[in-house]
């Protein structure tokens, strides 16, 4: 009897032990598919010399090597750097204002709240194509400027106008989708702080410094980290507006949009892209790494 029972236990203690990892075989084999898998083979593929139609051979260290002397990846890398240089603080700082000025509750302030929210839906090719036929040089833009009797500007052809265009955008289409964050950040700061501060003879811009960012400081983190990964990896924004040589004698080129264009084609270079994505998601672990140490810091 009491080995029977002994077995009927060990029976169930195996049965509680499967059952979880049958209930998540299905998302761990779509995790495998779609995410270990690509990722384990891009780091393989970035020693190798491997092509599209060709298989690669271990090359080793090359393709980083490679990487030093290729003056196009120091430019990728100074364009996608000077893009989270730029658009982060943006994208950190202008989203918190925005929702501070939409979570009043006054008539007819759900319509704002949904229009600012329209980019973030909007595809990012119609918004990249609006913004080429509004900033090209007998654009919307360019025809206000001359009615104004100004000059043209030439947003898409100088290539650091063209590159500031394309921030322009992200940070345009980035502020809804921030806005909510800090929307849902705001309605848990409580008015008894905003109230006494008051009291106490704060002014509205000293209770933002005092009240209202220590309060949402932790969301600013998380917004910075969040913009910060975005803004290295941008791609469709330069790219629509660039084109995929990237601009002018691609001086406007991003590393991710030189990715695409070395590792695709019937003769891309998988393997020397593959390397360049490996560097791509080195530097966006260690932004992420930053910005977390930083807050830790303030922590402490």
């Amino acid at each position: 009897m009491s080995t029977s029972h002994g077995r009927a236990v060990i029976r169930v203690r195996r049965q509680l032990w499967s059952t979880p990892w049958l209930l998540a075989a299905p998302g761990l084999l779509i995790v495998g598919a779609f995410s270990l898998y690509p990722f384990l083979s891009t780091i393989y593929n970035s020693f190798t010399d491997r092509r599209t139609l060709l298989p690669g051979h271990f090359v080793g260290l090359a393709n980083y090597r490679e990487l030093l002397h290729d003056d196009m990846f120091w430019i990728g890398l100074r364009n996608s750097a000077l893009y989270v240089v730029v658009v982060v603080p943006a994208l950190v700082v202008l989203p918190l204002l925005l929702a501070m000025l939409v979570q009043r509750q006054i008539p007819g302030i759900a319509f704002f709240r949904s229009a600012f929210y329209t980019p973030v839906v909007a595809s990012i090719v119609v918004v990249g194509l609006i913004w080429v036929w509004m900033l090209d040089d007998r654009g919307l833009i360019n025809s206000v400027l001359q009615a104004l009797g100004g000059g043209k500007v030439n947003f898409l052809g100088d290539q650091w106008l063209l590159l500031f265009s394309a921030m322009a955008v992200t940070v345009w289409k980035g502020l809804g989708y921030y806005m909510i964050i800090y929307l849902a950040a705001l309605a848990n700061v409580p008015r008894e702080l905003h109230e006494a501060a008051a009291v106490d003879g704060a002014g509205a811009i000293r209770r933002f410094f005092t009240v209202t960012m220590p309060a949402v400081r932790s969301t600013m983190v998380l917004v910075g980290a969040l913009s910060s990964v975005a803004a290295f990896k941008v791609f469709s924004e330069v790219y629509l507006m660039a084109g995929p040589n990237g601009g002018p004698a691609g001086e406007d080129t991003t590393l991710v949009m030189l990715i695409e264009r070395t590792g695709t084609g019937l003769s891309g270079r998988v393997g020397y892209a593959s390397a360049l994505s490996v560097v791509v998601f080195v530097v966006v672990v260690a932004l992420m790494l930053l910005v977390l140490r930083a807050d830790r810091k303030e922590d402490a």
